[in-house]
């Protein structure tokens, strides 16, 4: 079996045996490839053995690749990205994960006719490095932006600190309690290094590049 469709395999396993400890059903859980650096031959045997939805960290590549493979997977923005894009992103992608600020929900808004699907960022470690709203920011960030038209709030994203798999476990712990303060059902949580501990705390779109594809070849 080829290494991929194999791959593919295994994490479905994973998280199967994750669902028993928790009494989920296994369609709860919708595998995002993170598809940053892979050709487009690659993510065409991913779709082939069951992907449906791809994610892109920088606009420009992933425009190469949309155009070439099409509506054959939903797109995902996962990246950070910065307002003044909003616009051409809102034109090749699906989806934007990553809006964490309220003057980026607004330029979505105004770049779109009809609502639009976002996830929220949040900084889950509150660390500095990285992009999101602090957790106890997200409330009132949450409330701004259900008031702008045309935006359609379908998640939570997060990225937990880089510690082990047993650490992991209260950052997601407090992001499915985000979720469940606002009636949030989709948490975009997880990666290759911890996606079954995300899936065990309710997970619903873990990210995952190099389970799937392996390591990115340099």
């Amino acid at each position: 079996m080829p290494e991929i469709e194999q791959n593919l395999v295994a994490i479905r396993a994973r998280i199967d045996e994750a669902f028993a400890k928790h009494n989920r059903a296994p369609s709860e859980v919708q595998i995002l490839a993170a598809t940053k650096t892979q050709p487009v031959e690659k993510i065409q045997r991913a779709i082939s053995a069951g992907i449906k939805v791809c994610g892109e960290n920088y606009l420009q590549e992933a425009e190469k690749k949309i155009l070439e493979i099409g509506n054959a997977v939903e797109w995902h923005f996962i990246g950070h990205l910065q307002s003044n894009k909003a616009k051409k992103a809102v034109e090749l992608f699906d989806c934007i994960q990553g809006v964490d600020s309220l003057k980026l929900a607004q330029k979505i808004s105004n770049a779109v006719q009809k609502p639009f699907p976002i996830f929220i960022e949040v900084n889950i470690g509150e660390e500095k490095s990285k992009f999101g709203v602090l957790p106890q920011n997200f409330a009132t960030l949450y409330t701004e932006i259900m008031q702008i038209p045309n935006i359609e709030v379908r998640g939570l994203m997060c990225m937990a600190p880089f510690v082990s798999k047993v650490e992991t476990r209260p950052f997601f712990q407090k992001m499915k309690q985000l979720a469940t303060e606002q009636s949030i059902k989709e948490l975009s949580m997880g990666m290759s290094n911890d996606f079954e501990v995300a899936v065990e705390e309710g997970a619903t779109m873990p990210r995952l590049g190099t389970a799937i594809f392996g390591k990115r070849e340099k």
